[in-house]
């Protein structure tokens, strides 16, 4: 429905704005109006607010109550005094674009926008951007005004006030060190509305909810962050059950960098996105965060190659700086057909070969190299090399025309340890000027994805996870590793391509506590347009036949993302589509064993499928191999190890 100014036949007041999804199933509603008395906004002033419902017509919730919005700028103010001017809209917005990586290679999205304008006693235009999306909503601001005049942001004001008795699934922002922000928290489950972060710098995006009645599913983030602005978080505390947008801490990177954004208008913000489902699946299935974000600048993506990756570093650390050893990993990528092998820090002090050495070896066996590099710049204290080529822009370019000339396919990028807008802006700088040497890149130690894969689609993975290199460093890991797993594909994985580097098999400093089926179930589990495998050759060469054919099999892209069962923290059941053969992972995060239970009418199949099955064994590290003929709406019953897991391919059947 769409509010007009004056009265209408409804009833509502002439400062009320609302769209609808296509489908009916979310509404925004903007109002500017004096809320004093609710939570901690002004008593006797008209700001404006928005508030999100979703569900059928006859039964909508509100699944996100009055919320502040605004933003108040060194030399003008845009959260009070805003007089109401025009809107557009209603209008109809179609997405459709395809990705060489994600949760599926076509995309394809609607919404229905509307903007509506205000002015604020500077005299300059203030337009919010709604958008109703049939998986969410979203909204942003944008300023026009004299391009000359610089401006600096103080505060902004928009919040999220969530229902009181609902449940959140949400990590705590990190405390600035020598290796943090870096996302790299646990994720807290069930957590109540109100809760404090216990670490006081906020709550870190993206953070999952449901209502009481666990029929209403939503995720909070952002999306299509440019250099004009900073990465954002959620504040610590929620005075009055809102949390509202916090800036970076002013020790983020180093301390270099402001903490407030500065910028020219005409401005344009990040949206702040809400997806919404039904089932936590339908949020883990959603690609709005890409769809709300810029198209793809690339004019010609074919160079880009997303695959798998043989990687020395986790199970030998010291590896990346032994030719010799690099060339095993060679072997290994080429034994699998994986298509690249990763050379990490410090390539550059190496010995028993140089990295010239390395490139023909990998030449000559057909495997792209992938090369590290730190970030740092006066942002880090890091000192592991090549470092001092990438923050400044003329040695950047003529690194990577460098990297261009020797064959290298990709690299690294590692240690950015802050969200300020200096930080933001040096991601943007690498992904432009990585295009133009037609490299592909992967951001390490790094902020969460925001919609940059389909802006940049060379850009093919990100980490901004507490992943398996954690069990060289973390002793709690083992334990909290398991329950991470299943609430990671409903959060951080759900906003772009995560690099876990998975299938750790052997003992490291803390030993996992995972079975060796639930370790092969993760590449299906977690996207990653890269996937490292973290352990080394003989690990995997020692395998039996059936588990050795999986891993040289299982790709690094999709065509298709469905979910098919699963609770954040508990269980989790995906399927995802390569070409015409499906492969369908799950996992327990539990320590006791765990009935699982679903069937293959989600995925369409319209004849049998040939079935290869890997599940746990009779000791954690065995697995059981199994083949057999499944109907195309066969259901599928049994029980799954403590922190167990399996993996399914199927496979179009002979006729």
């Amino acid at each position: 429905m769409w509010l007009l100014a004056g009265l209408t036949a409804t009833g509502f007041a002439a400062d009320q704005w609302s769209v609808t999804s296509p489908n009916g199933q979310v509404r925004i509603t903007l109002q500017l109006a004096d809320l004093g008395g609710r939570a901690d906004y002004p008593d006797g002033v008209a700001r404006l607010y928005y508030r999100v419902e979703h569900g059928p017509a006859n039964a909508r919730a509100v699944v996100l109550r009055d919320s502040p919005l605004g933003m108040l700028w060194s030399d003008q103010n845009f959260l009070d005094g805003l007089r109401f001017e025009r809107r557009t809209g209603p209008a109809r917005r179609t997405v459709d674009y395809r990705q060489p990586h994600g949760k599926r290679r076509h995309c394809r999205n609607e919404a229905n926008a509307v903007t509506v304008f205000f002015r604020n006693r500077g005299g300059l235009e203030l337009a919010v951007d709604l958008r109703a999306y049939s998986d969410g909503a979203a909204l942003r601001y944008r300023v026009t005004g004299d391009p000359a005049n610089s401006h600096r942001l103080v505060a902004e004001a928009t919040g999220f006030a969530l229902p009181p008795d609902a449940r959140m699934w949400l990590a705590p922002a990190d405390r600035p060190s020598k290796y943090a922000p870096a996302y790299e928290t646990y994720y807290e489950a069930e957590v109540p509305v109100g809760a404090k972060s216990p670490t006081d710098c906020g709550w870190s995006f993206p953070v999952l909810f449901r209502t009481a009645d666990k029929r209403h599913w939503g995720l909070i983030t952002e999306a299509n962050l440019g250099p004009n602005y900073c990465g954002a978080r959620l504040t610590s505390e929620a005075d009055g059950g809102v949390y509202r947008v916090r800036l970076p801490e002013p020790a983020e990177g180093n301390g270099t960098g402001g903490v407030a954004p500065t910028f020219e208008t005409p401005f344009t913000s990040p949206w702040r996105v809400v997806l919404l489902g039904d089932t936590p699946g339908a949020i883990a299935e959603s690609t709005l965060v890409d769809d709300l974000s810029e198209p793809g600048r690339l004019r010609d993506p074919s160079w880009i190659r997303p695959g798998r990756v043989a990687w020395s570093w986790w199970s030998d650390p010291p590896s990346p700086q032994n030719g010799e050893k690099q060339k095993r990993f060679i072997d290994l990528a080429a034994e699998f057909g994986w298509e690249y092998v990763l050379v990490d820090a410090n390539w550059t002090l190496m010995d028993h070969g140089t990295i010239h050495d390395v490139l023909r070896y990998a030449r000559k066996k057909g495997v792209g190299v992938l090369l590290w590099y730190n970030s740092g710049g006066p942002h880090n204290r890091v000192t592991e090399k090549p470092r001092g080529t990438m923050n400044q822009a003329e040695v950047r370019r003529f690194e990577f025309d460098l990297l261009k000339k020797w064959g290298v396919k990709g690299i690294k990028v590692d240690f950015f340890q802050s969200d300020k807008q200096n930080v933001i802006r040096l991601y943007h700088d690498l992904l432009r000027d990585a295009a133009a040497a037609r490299l592909m890149i992967n951001f390490h130690g790094c902020t969460l994805p925001r919609g940059w894969s389909r802006t940049w689609p060379h850009l093919m993975s990100m980490e901004a996870v507490r992943g398996e290199e954690c069990y060289i460093f973390d002793p709690q890991y083992p334990r909290r590793a398991p329950v991470q797993a299943t609430i990671l594909p409903f959060t951080r994985n759900v906003v772009g391509p995560m690099d876990y580097t998975p299938v750790g098999l052997t003992k490291n400093t803390y030993p996992r506590l995972t079975t060796t089926a639930y370790e092969l179930a993760l590449p299906v589990v977690f996207e990653s347009g890269w996937l490292h495998f973290a352990d080394g050759p003989a690990a995997y060469l020692e395998l039996s036949e059936p588990v050795k054919d999986y891993l040289r099999r299982v790709p690094a892209a999709w065509d298709d993302t469905r979910f098919l069962a699963g609770y954040p923290g508990q269980y989790v059941v995906v399927a995802r589509r390569h070409g015409d053969t499906w492969y369908v992972a799950g996992i327990n995060g539990g320590d006791r064993p765990r009935p699982l239970a679903f069937d293959l009418k989600p995925l369409g199949l319209d004849a049998p499928r040939q079935a290869h099955l890997l599940a746990d064994g009779e000791t954690p590290q065995a697995v059981r191999a199994r083949s057999w003929r499944a109907a195309p709406d066969a259901a599928f019953r049994w029980e799954v190890g403590a922190c167990g897991g399996f993996v399914l391919r199927l496979e179009p059947a002979a006729k």
